[in-house]
C-alpha cells in the first residue's frame, strides 16, 4: 500500500473569529492511500489549541508510513489530526476495494440528510446582528462568544433572528464567574446549549455552579478517555473526528457517551467537504449538529457535501466513503 500527504488550502471568504483568534484560510491535510489502483482519502484541520500545525502532521504521518488497519492505526498513534486523516482514509479505502459504503461496513443504518447549525462569527455586536439577520431563516445559528461585552453581542444576534435556535460557543473565553453572571441571562434569551464556557482543565466548577442552560463538552471531550471526568459538569460532547483521532473512535465515542447518560453534538473545524463527510455519518440521530464547515469556506472541493435549506446530505461516493 502507497502512502501521499499534502496539505490543503481553502479560502474563507472573510475573517473568521472566535475567542482565540481570527483566520482567513483554512489549513487541512489529506492523507491518500493506495493499493492496487484504488484509492481511499481522509483530511484533517490540524488545530494549534492542541500543539498541531499542517507540517508536524504531515510529518507525522509520513514517519508513520502506511498503517495496515484501523487497529494497528489507533495502536501507533494517540487522538488527534494525524490518526483522523489515516482513519477516514482507511475507511474510503476499504469501502472502495468491497463495492460497498463506509456505513454498511460500520454496520450503521442508511444515513439521512441532518439539519445543522449554522455558525456567525465573533464580531461587533451590530455586524453579528447582520449576519443573524441574513441567516434568520436557519432553525439553528451557533453564535461564538467569549470576549468582553459578550451579552451585548447575544443581544444583537437574537434582535437579528428573533425565531432562531441559539447555541453559544464561548470557546474556553470565560472565566466562573463571568459564566455565572452570564448563564441565567443566556436562559432568559432562550439560549438552548452553551458550549465549553470554562477552560479544559479548569471546568470542575461546572460541577457546583447552576446550570440553566444545558453545558457541552467540546475542548474537554476528546475520546472515550475523556468521559469519566466530565460526569456532573456538562449535559452534552461535542464529538469531533480530529479530537477522537477518526470515525473509529468517534463512533464508539458516541455509543459510551449515550450509554453514559450525555447527549451527543457532532461538530468539525472549518474544513473542507472531504474532512466534514464522515461527519455527516456519525451525526445521525444526534442531539445537536454543527457540520457547517464547508459553508464558511470561499471554495470547496469538487463534489462537495450538498447543503439544501438547512440540511447537510450524506457525502456521494465520488467525494468519499
Amino acid at each position: 500500500m502507497d502512502l501521499r500527504v499534502e496539505e490543503a488550502r481553502f479560502p474563507l471568504p472573510g475573517a473568521f473569529t472566535i475567542a482565540r483568534g481570527s483566520r482567513s484560510e483554512a489549513h487541512g491535510v489529506t492523507a491518500t492511500l493506495v493499493r492496487d489502483g484504488i484509492a481511499g482519502r481522509g483530511e484533517c484541520t490540524p488545530y494549534g489549541r492542541y500543539g498541531e500545525t499542517p507540517a508536524g502532521v504531515m510529518a507525522t504521518i509520513a514517519a508513520l508510513g502506511p498503517p495496515a488497519d484501523r487497529a494497528a492505526l489507533a495502536r501507533a498513534l494517540p487522538a488527534g489530526a494525524a490518526r483522523n486523516a489515516l482513519d477516514c482514509a482507511l475507511w474510503d479505502l476499504e469501502a472502495r476495494e468491497r463495492g460497498v459504503r463506509v456505513w454498511e461496513l460500520a454496520g450503521l443504518d442508511p444515513p439521512l440528510p441532518v439539519t445543522t447549525c449554522f455558525t456567525l462569527s465573533l464580531a461587533s455586536p451590530e455586524e453579528m446582528r447582520r449576519a443573524a439577520a441574513r441567516n434568520a431563516w436557519r432553525p439553528v445559528l451557533k453564535v461564538k462568544l467569549g470576549a468582553p461585552g459578550d451579552m451585548a453581542r447575544l443581544e444583537a444576534v437574537r434582535e437579528g433572528a428573533p425565531r432562531a435556535r441559539l447555541v453559544v460557543d464561548a470557546n474556553e473565553g470565560w472565566t466562573a464567574e463571568v459564566y455565572r453572571d452570564l448563564a441565567p441571562r443566556l436562559a432568559a434569551l432562550g439560549v438552548a446549549v452553551v458550549e465549553q464556557p470554562l477552560p479544559a482543565g479548569a471546568d470542575d466548577m461546572l460541577s457546583e455552579i447552576a446550570r440553566p442552560v444545558p453545558v457541552c463538552a467540546d475542548e474537554s471531550c476528546h475520546d472515550r478517555a475523556s468521559l469519566a471526568a466530565l460526569a456532573g459538569r456538562y449535559d452534552l460532547v461535542n464529538i469531533k473526528l480530529d479530537k477522537a483521532g477518526g470515525l473509529t473512535e468517534a463512533l464508539a465515542l458516541r455509543a459510551a457517551a449515550r450509554e453514559a447518560g450525555f447527549g451527543v453534538m457532532v461538530g468539525c473545524m472549518v474544513a473542507s467537504s472531504l474532512a466534514v463527510a464522515p461527519a455527516v455519518l456519525l451525526a445521525q440521530g444526534a442531539d445537536l449538529v454543527d457540520l457547517d464547515g464547508p459553508l464558511l469556506l470561499a471554495a470547496d472541493r469538487p463534489h462537495g457535501l450538498v447543503y439544501e435549506g438547512a440540511a447537510v446530505h450524506p457525502p456521494g461516493p465520488a467525494l468519499w466513503g
